[in-house]
């Protein structure tokens, strides 16, 4: 018993996740008494190292909306690559119904330059250099959506290089520009 109540200690200690509240909105349901008021929240959480999810709940009050959409946004978790720890890989495009964003890759130094929702990902992701851009939609719901549709099709050079059976250095070239550093192509 006391060995199961240290692994729980353990877990809770490593996972160290950062929670992000995106929106609440108040819904009111007209029924034959009246209207019955209840809250719905959006919830962003992630490790700050690749791991992102999300999550909504519906309660009649907002701290137990919160908690469910936490426990939804734990459960949804995906991986995503990052280069450098910081960055995308290559710029990419999502879409989820009105919703469209345009994420593109950025030098050290940039900053997460992104807005509302997109940002609360970023930041629970663990990404330091984004530009990105919604275009179309700016419905919480939708923007969190089109930012995990377009980052569930980031791919690193690794995952390219084993899904056409070569090695990294076969598809990504490296060079140098005029200041020395080395730049990182596809190829």
């Amino acid at each position: 018993m006391a060995q199961a109540i240290d692994r729980r200690k353990a877990e809770k200690k490593t996972e160290e996740l950062v929670e992000k509240l995106v929106h609440v909105n108040r819904v009111a349901k007209t029924v034959k008494g009246g209207r019955t008021m209840s809250f719905a929240a959006v919830v962003v959480v992630g490790d700050k190292k690749g791991r992102v999810g999300y999550g909504s709940g519906k309660a009649t009050e907002v701290p137990d909306a919160i908690v469910k959409a936490t426990n939804e946004a734990k459960r949804n978790m995906i991986r995503v690559p990052l280069r450098e720890g910081r960055t995308l890989h290559h710029d990419i495009f999502g879409r989820y119904g009105a919703g469209k964003v345009i994420l593109r890759t950025a030098p050290a130094g940039t900053g997460v330059i992104a807005g509302g929702a997109m940002r609360a990902v970023f930041e629970a992701l663990g990404i330091q250099d984004v530009v990105a851009k919604s275009v179309g939609s700016n419905n919480p719901y939708n923007m969190i959506k089109a930012t995990f549709e377009a980052l569930k099709g980031n791919n690193s050079p690794r995952m390219i290089a084993a899904k056409r059976g070569k090695k990294v250095g076969d598809i990504v070239s490296r060079r140098e520009n005029s200041n020395g550093k080395a730049i990182v192509e596809e190829v």
